[in-house]
This record gives C-alpha cells, structure tokens and sequence, in this order.
C-alpha cells in the first residue's frame, strides 16, 4: 500500500479512499483482515479515476467480503484526512445498513478473512481508527477530522 502512495504522489494530487461500516440487524458489523497488514479493518479501498465514492465503496464490499451494499441506503457518515498513509490521502466513510451477503468469502491473495461481528464484541486485533469510527457511528457522534 506505501508503494501505491509513493506512485500516486508523482502523479495525483490527492489520494481518496472509501471505508463502509455495513451493519446488520443483529449489530454485527463486517471487518476484514489483510494478507499485507495488521488487524481488523472495515472493508474498503481507493477510488478510481471516473469512479463515483459509493461505486468505489459496492465494489471494494464485494472484493473483500463478498457483501452487495445497497448504494442507495448507504449513508455519509464523514470525511477524514488520513495522514497515516500520506499527506494528501482522504477516506470517505459510509454506514450501510441494507445489504446482501452474496456467499462466505474465500481467503485471497489480498485478504486473509472476513466476517461480521457484535459491535460490543469487537476482535482484540480490530483497529484504533476502526474502533474510532465504529464509537462515532454508535454513539452519534461527528466524524473527528483525522482517520
């Protein structure tokens, strides 16, 4: 992912990603863990060139966790600077709670696993900024500025 910032910094001026929290009736919520990187994260990924926030966020949904959004139920919960990854990266982040769990995801190159968990019964391993976002979200809170 660092190699991808580093080409994207020649030729883009600004990196923008796409995060969904996808929330069952249970209060589940779906995470992935990566094959290149430590933890719990909620699905996502970058947004390509003529590619709108919400295609970006279905897409990634799908490629991770075999998970159909439904584009129009999906919310904006906020917009984050993300000086973790560089300083020019940007996440959009969306709560989803009307969608399809197409089948289980199978392990790939990219990740690891995928699954729905109670949102008070998170992973150890899940995130600070996946926590973060999730407190945010059930709480009602604003989005805070940095992922």
């Amino acid at each position: 992912m660092r190699g991808a910032h580093l080409v994207w910094r020649v030729t883009r001026g600004m990196t923008l990603g796409v995060r969904g929290a996808a929330i069952d009736g249970q209060n589940r919520v779906c995470l992935i863990r990566h094959t290149y990187v430590d933890g719990w994260h909620l699905p996502g990924g970058g947004v390509e060139p003529g590619e709108t926030a919400l295609d970006a966020l279905t897409r990634e949904f799908v490629e991770e966790a075999e998970v159909l959004i439904d584009p129009g139920a999906a919310r904006l919960h906020g917009v984050y600077f993300n000086t973790q990854a560089s300083r020019r990266d940007h996440v959009v982040l969306y709560v989803a709670r009307a969608f399809t769990v197409r089948a289980a995801k199978v392990p790939d190159r990219e990740i690891a696993e995928a699954g729905f968990f109670p949102l008070d019964a998170l992973p150890p391993e899940t995130t600070r900024a996946t926590r973060a976002r999730l407190t945010e979200i059930t709480r009602g809170l604003p989005p805070a500025p940095h992922w």
